[in-house]
């Protein structure tokens, strides 16, 4: 297989009332590119209101579809419905990707021909972009992720468009809160070819309110886990011991030092840098 001269990355945002994270998460994208790599963004807004159509003026390359969907899960599908590019990702108005990341991205999957989902690292930073912790990842194993959690972030997590207009994947928008970890349990059990690139591509923002920590949340990956084979259920504590050995092993629980830059409420319009002098892995998940 001949490696392609341009590849096309589909961004797509899912949008709700969320104006003043979307123009730093628009920024991190506007800013992206690289010769033979294109960028579509496509945000996908639940009827915000005008505020939404008045930020992306800034962004005339992103495109603005506004229809009423059934949560953030269903919002990703439409948009991704929407798309044309060889690469598929979504990226919460919260969230923004690294400088020159998605050319990094391109890069591998250029490179990879038969990787079709790529997971990378991201940089967990509080409200005002201040550094929380480091996300490095591993490419995850079904049963741990079946029976426990996904450990990956979707802000770092990237696909192949063949998996789903050719190999029928799709998000379940029965799920509100584990939708990525549904369809990477599918896709890990039809055996897609996975990969890791081993570098900060996004920033996540924990910002005190972790929904994963809600009810409703650990409720859904109970629901998750539920479907697992009873087999599997009852080794659950061997997945866990076993990815946490594999951790180890690659070196993940002391992360380097390391640098980011990214847009902030006090700097919307230029990149800010932030130092990481005394990286962790360890993110202490807060509520309220």
């Amino acid at each position: 297989m001949s490696r392609p001269e341009s590849l096309t990355i589909s961004v797509v945002t899912p949008s709700y009332k969320q104006p003043g994270w979307l123009r730093l998460c628009a920024a991190s994208v506007a800013d992206q590119g690289a010769p033979g790599v294109e960028i579509e963004h496509i945000v996908q807004d639940s009827l915000s209101g005008p505020e939404i159509a008045e930020v992306l003026k800034a962004f005339p390359q992103a495109k603005l579809a506004s229809e009423k969907d059934q949560g953030m899960y269903d919002a990703i599908r439409r948009g991704w419905d929407k798309a044309t590019g060889d690469v598929f990702c979504w990226l919460n108005c919260d969230e923004q990707y690294l400088p020159g990341m998605l050319e990094k991205v391109a890069d591998y999957f250029r490179d990879h021909p038969e990787v079709d989902l790529l997971f990378a690292d991201a940089v967990v930073v509080d409200g005002a972009g201040a550094y929380l912790c480091s996300r490095q990842v591993l490419a995850p194993e079904l049963y741990h992720t079946w029976t426990w959690q996904l450990h990956t972030l979707s802000c770092a997590t990237f696909f192949r468009r063949r998996l789903f207009r050719e190999q029928g994947f799709a998000l379940d928008s029965r799920w509100k809160d584990v939708g990525d970890a549904a369809l990477i349990v599918q896709m890990l059990r039809r055996g897609v070819q996975t990969g890791v690139l081993r570098a900060y591509t996004s920033t996540f923002v924990d910002n005190g309110e972790n929904r994963g920590l809600r009810p409703a949340a650990i409720q859904e990956h109970n629901d998750l886990a539920d479907e697992a084979p009873a087999w599997a259920r009852t080794l659950r504590w061997l997945w866990l011991g076993w990815h946490r050995l594999r951790r180890l092993a690659h070196g993940l629980y002391h992360p380097k030092s390391f640098s980011y830059e990214i847009y902030t409420e006090s700097s919307p319009q230029k990149r800010v840098r932030f130092e990481v002098t005394q990286p962790t892995f360890y993110w202490k998940a807060r509520m309220g």
